[in-house]
């Protein structure tokens, strides 16, 4: 078998021991403390959004411990001139799954959780438009990253890098299964994720509270909206570029080969574009985030908000016309050139629009520096540098020298880190009430907070200045006497710091969980949006009364009107129409599971009765009628008045 399973390192035995112990932990207490029918019945068959979102976080949280460990891996091998901790072929295979990871097993699901946590709550709905599919989102997502992971210990990691170029990516001069984990884990998951684009869309249109027009809506509503409008036109072209290397590689096809009349530049334009807008997925949720945590913690309505959104509407339109940047060393005419280095010149203008947007929401803002909002501060000057390198990428004859090298790296982490990972870290903790009904520990959040973010400092600005020194990307080893080495000591300190934050981040979650304090208002921030309305955790139905919306900052102008004795009394309370949980989402990926296992290795006989298998589950879905329930008035009384909210 030593074919099938990944043999003669000393970490992949030891991630051989780590799953199997931890899956025969899992099963122990399972089984110990007989959850097992817990676990299906609440986590496992849900349709509640707010569960799921919780389970987007806690998938994304763990591929973020293994994208981590990969990064300093890497780390850990460039350190020193003429390393050899990791030979050429495994330091490939780290580093794509590194970057495959970060961005479409951890942003992306991190998103997508933040998003199913607080848009229905923000908008006054019981649950997002179609709860069936955004369960099986998830589920799909969930096995596409199981399966992607799995080629760590089982065939072999993919070694192409995380854009999988042709041809290296191809079956000539990529043999084996690694590549077969990247197409076809990331195919399954990004099904789901295009779904999500798809029920967030509809849900934000046609599911809002009476009165919430579309320039009511909080900003990290309209972030998702705009989000989900680039995912349903971006994710396509992603979706046909990877089913056309699946068929080349497993059906003999040619899309991508030269010598048989395709084009391997057909993949690399296919890739970038929904690769660039991919970043802007990414990022405008987190700037949604960044407005609703400023606003709410500097005590004042957010400052141009009709500007904020229409800047993140031309980043969406511009983010589509700016792919062919990556193309500027391979080769393409001047006019062409020119037009698309505008082009990603001109989407600096909206972010810097947003940039000072908050900065004079901040302007004599009674500012509390809780520990979101240090993560939304820090972002400001951080994701600055990032976007200032980026214009300096944008002009071509400079990108011919700048884009093979550790600069390109260093803009690339300065946008996606700075911008993402301490917006979705700012987010977890501003939500993070909402979704338990406790806070994680400030004093804890803090220390994390200035760890991880000095340390992404020392990490990541260092590494500009090696570039212009010549250290250039994909770099395994590099002989000594090139004055790079005390820098890249130094970045691997930072490193080293970043995974310190995390792990600390992480303890205060486990320690909270037991010791944090009680969120028994349901609006522990201040809240200005309709998340905070209800408890904490938000009850199966959200609202027990949908909320009747005036104005922006919903929240905020039900209070004021209560300070000044003019809230409305409530209406009689009336059964509320719930969808049931159903296993059949769970079932159906695990078909897909079973289906893209067979495909990597070319076992039709397993992929075929897998794909048959997902097909028996639509058809099962076609034929279930009872798919809902009503919450009873007695219900809500007694859930109402558990929380204290009884009128």
């Amino acid at each position: 078998m030593g074919w099938f399973f990944v043999t003669g390192d000393p970490m992949i035995y030891g991630a051989d021991a780590s799953i199997a112990l931890v899956s025969i932990g899992i099963v122990a207490v399972l089984t110990y403390f007989k959850k097992w029918k817990w676990l299906w019945e609440e986590w496992l068959t849900t349709v509640d959004h707010k569960r799921i979102g919780i389970m987007y976080i806690i998938a994304a949280l763990l591929m973020l411990f293994r994208g981590g460990i990969d990064a300093l891996m890497m780390r850990a091998q460039l350190t020193l001139p003429n390393m050899h901790f990791l030979d050429a072929e495994h330091y490939n295979q780290v580093f794509t799954t590194h970057g495959t990871i970060m961005i479409i097993f951890v942003a992306m699901p991190f998103i997508f959780g933040l998003m199913n946590i607080a848009v229905p709550l923000q908008i006054g709905a019981r649950d997002v438009a179609y709860p069936f599919l955004n369960a099986l989102s998830f589920w799909f997502f969930f096995v596409g990253a199981m399966l992607f992971n799995l080629s760590f210990v089982i065939g072999g990691s993919p070694d192409a890098g995380w854009s999988s170029y042709a041809p290296y990516a191809g079956a000539e001069l990529n043999p084996g299964v690694g590549q077969n984990y990247y197409l076809i884990g990331v195919q399954i998951s990004g099904i789901g994720s295009l779904a999500t684009g798809i029920n967030f869309l509809v849900t934000i249109l046609k599911m809002r509270a009476p009165g919430m027009t579309l320039f009511k809506m909080p900003m990290f509503t309209w972030s998702v909206l705009i989000t989900s409008v680039i995912v349903v036109f971006a994710f396509p072209a992603f979706t046909v570029a990877l089913a056309l290397m699946t068929i080349d590689r497993l059906f003999g096809a040619h899309f991508f080969t030269i010598a048989a009349g395709g084009s391997p530049m057909l993949w690399a334009n296919l890739f970038w574009f929904w690769g660039h807008p991919e970043v802007y997925i990414v990022l405008l949720p987190v700037f949604g985030i960044f407005s609703e945590v400023i606003a709410t913690f500097a005590h004042k309505t957010l400052f141009g908000y009709a500007v904020m959104v229409w800047s993140m509407i031309a980043i969406s339109v511009l983010s589509f016309i700016t792919w062919l940047h990556h193309f500027f060393t391979m080769g393409n005419t001047a006019p062409v050139n020119a037009f698309f280095s505008i082009s990603t010149m001109l989407i600096a203008i909206p972010t810097g629009v947003k940039i000072f947007n908050w900065l004079f929401t901040l302007n004599k803002g009674r500012i509390q520096f809780t520990t979101p909002m240090l993560w939304a501060l820090a972002f400001i000057p951080n994701f600055t540098i990032g976007g200032v390198t980026g214009v300096m990428l944008a002009m071509a004859p400079a990108d011919y020298q700048y884009h093979n090298s550790y600069f390109l790296v260093a803009h690339f982490h300065s946008t996606l880190i700075a911008g993402t990972v301490f917006g979705i870290f700012c987010g977890l903790h501003y939500w993070w009430p909402k979704m338990f009904g406790y806070l994680l520990d400030e004093r804890k959040g803090k220390w994390s907070f200035w760890i991880f973010m000095i340390s992404f400092n020392v990490c990541f600005m260092p590494m500009y200045f090696l570039g212009l020194m010549g250290m250039t990307r994909r770099m395994y080893t590099y002989p000594a006497g090139l004055g790079w080495t005390p820098i890249n000591v130094v970045m691997t300190i930072g490193a080293v710091g970043m995974g310190v934050g995390f792990a600390l981040m992480a303890w205060n979650i486990i320690w909270s969980a037991f010791y944090g304090k009680k969120d028994t208002t349901g609006d522990p921030w201040g809240g200005r949006t309709l998340e905070w309305v209800t408890a904490s955790p938000a009850p199966e139905y959200n609202f027990a009364h949908i909320p009747e919306v005036s104005t922006r900052d919903a929240f905020t102008a039900m209070k004021e009107e209560k300070e000044k004795g003019l809230a409305k009394s409530s209406k009689p309370y009336e059964p509320i129409h719930m969808p049931n949980n159903t296993g059949i989402p769970v079932i159906m990926a695990s078909f897909m599971f079973v289906a893209g296992f067979g495909f990597v290795f070319e076992w039709y006989w397993m992929g075929i009765p897998g794909l048959i298998g997902v097909i028996a589950c639509m058809i099962a879905r076609s034929f279930v009628y009872n798919d809902h329930h009503y919450i009873s008035i007695d219900e809500i009384k007694r859930t109402e008045a558990a929380t204290g909210r009884l009128s």
